[in-house]
């Protein structure tokens, strides 16, 4: 029940399916002594997956509108496409993408069930906005004059606000393990979308969850489909490889290095060209302005 400072929609409490939770460590309380010493340590979540639940304002720096990745990709990807998001996470990327280049249908799917419910809502809350936005425009159209604001401009900018009323048809949310989910891997998508997640799968499953999640990518593309893929370094694998007992001995045991990727998905997978599209993305924090590679089926 919602309090009387809390609003009846806000986001729902990222709460992880069973066996798939943010597990925690660490925390412990301070003494009860009075005075100074009364203190409270936090517990400190510890994502496995990589399912932070403020990912969007670790990576994008504050003074950034639009996340600068979208700035990156090419309209023909994704307008009047079949689309698939990866590790979709609160699922702002996804209908961004969807947005911006009018995608015909983006399907986002994560591991964290408490994420999809939050990119759901966020779905809800953007449309939401959307309207607001719309019903503003019609109200400033009502009280302006017709020498302060032409027609014309007033129906493009109805134009513009109504495009993403129709959102809830084109974007969805899906609580999925896709790499161990191989069943239905017929081709399906036209575009991809793998964007910082390939090190949690490799941490979590090891070369053959990587090499299985290159396979079923594969086999859902359409034939001149592509892939879009945002590596993290080996850097970055040695700074998360503590957050669990099976990342520390997938860590130890990873042969396929991503330096070799590129050779994997062109030579053994089967991809017939890859571009690099940005080495440096403008906009984000430190450490996370990675390098995007497409891959083309």
């Amino acid at each position: 029940m919602a309090t009387a400072t809390e609003p009846e929609d806000a986001p729902p409490a990222a709460k992880g399916a069973k066996g798939e939770t943010n597990r925690k460590r660490g925390g412990g309380q301070g003494g009860r002594g009075g005075g100074r010493g009364d203190q409270k340590r936090k517990r400190k979540e510890v994502f496995i997956y990589g399912n932070y639940k403020n990912y969007y304002g670790y990576r994008i720096d504050r003074n950034v509108g639009e996340d600068p990745r979208l700035e990156a990709f090419k309209k023909q990807w994704f307008e009047n496409k079949d689309c698939l998001d990866i590790g979709c996470n609160q699922g702002l990327v996804t209908i961004g993408l969807a947005m911006k280049f009018k995608c015909r249908s983006i399907l986002g799917v994560d591991i964290d069930s408490g994420l999809i419910e939050t990119a759901r809502w966020n779905l809800r809350r953007i449309v939401r906005q959307d309207k607001v936005a719309t019903k503003n425009v019609q109200a400033d159209e009502s009280s302006n004059s017709a020498s302060q604001t032409s027609p014309g401009a007033v129906t493009t900018e109805l134009s513009d606000g109504n495009k993403h009323h129709d959102l809830f048809k084109v974007v969805s949310f899906q609580h999925e393990n896709f790499v161990e989910s191989m069943h239905e891997c017929s081709e399906q998508y036209d575009t991809i979308l793998c964007l910082s997640v390939t090190k949690w799968i490799h941490l979590n499953w090891g070369d053959y969850g990587l090499v299985t999640l290159f396979v079923k990518i594969w086999r859902l593309l359409r034939p001149g489909g592509v892939f879009i893929m945002e590596p993290q370094p080996w850097t970055s694998y040695k700074n998360n490889r503590l957050v669990s007992e099976v990342a520390r001995e997938n860590f130890n045991t990873i042969r396929i290095y991503p330096g070799k990727f590129r050779e994997i998905l062109l030579d053994k997978i089967g991809f017939r060209s890859v571009e690099l599209i940005t080495d440096r993305l403008v906009g984000t924090v430190t450490g996370f302005d990675r390098p995007i590679e497409v891959y083309h089926k």
